[in-house]
């Protein structure tokens, strides 16, 4: 722990510059998730083995760089959830404890979900596999890690929904934002869970959050240009905050 006199000395940050983390953050984190999922969609063929392990065969490269995209995505969604965390505890400290947490459970079960890419990755590119199970074998053997890790975002969907219900709701609470902002992200929520549940109950269903999720993209934006709207002296908010600082010294980050 550190000392009184270590706590004096750490540097004040204003909630409009945790905002402006938070969406700086926001922004960084969809942008490596996007191009990772574009380059999947790209090189996989749900329909055919052999074409797919062909394809990450002659783009094995930029197969590669979707999956560190994929690790750097999670990483940026930890340090939104950290910024937005102490941006709006004060709101009510149980539900920023809750978004949070849902945060690292959406990381942790993204980042095993990569293992299942780089075991089709691995798989697709080392003649041992072939040797082993034959052509046909090792291209059936390749497509299951890449349905696997298909499987894993669908899970994924859940916590993205899951999330945005404690922090809709602190946006609206806080007086920081518009209340409309926490709206759209409760509806973002919603439809993140809408879709899960439609994924896996019938698998047929139209793709519909990436619409409905428009509001996550309207929110960072508000966090970059506008950042917050400090309320008038007095207010429950306080004014600047030591603690992302604090944080890191002690570990403490909230799980």
């Amino acid at each position: 722990m550190t000392s009184d006199a270590t706590k004096e000395n750490l540097p004040l940050i204003s909630p409009k510059t945790l905002a402006r983390i938070a969406g700086l953050s926001y922004l960084l984190m969809s942008v490596p998730f996007v191009f990772a999922v574009q380059v999947r969609s790209r090189l996989v063929d749900a329909g055919d083995a052999a074409a797919t392990v062909e394809n990450i065969r002659a783009s094995a490269t930029l197969f590669r760089i979707a999956f560190v995209a994929d690790l750097v995505s999670g990483a940026w969604f930890l340090l939104t959830a950290l910024a937005l965390y102490q941006l709006l505890k004060h709101v009510h400290p149980l539900a920023a404890v809750a978004m949070a947490a849902f945060v690292a459970v959406s990381t942790a079960v993204g980042y095993l979900n990569t293992l299942n890419q780089f075991s089709a990755l691995t798989i697709a590119t080392s003649p041992q596999y072939t040797q082993a199970f034959g052509r046909a074998g090792s291209n059936a053997l390749a497509m299951m890690f890449e349905d696997i890790q298909s499987n894993g975002l669908t899970i994924q969907e859940l916590f993205w929904g899951m999330w945005l219900f404690p922090l809709g709701y602190l946006v609206i609470k806080s007086g920081y934002f518009p209340r409309l902002l926490g709206a759209l992200l409760l509806v973002a929520g919603f439809s993140w869970v809408a879709q899960f549940f439609a994924d896996f109950l019938m698998p047929a269903a139209p793709y519909f959050a990436s619409f409905l999720g428009i509001g996550e993209l309207i929110f960072a934006a508000w966090l970059v240009v506008k950042g917050v709207n400090v309320p008038a002296s007095g207010a429950s908010a306080p004014p600047v905050s030591r603690q992302i600082p604090m944080l890191f010294v002690n570990s403490t980050l909230p799980r």
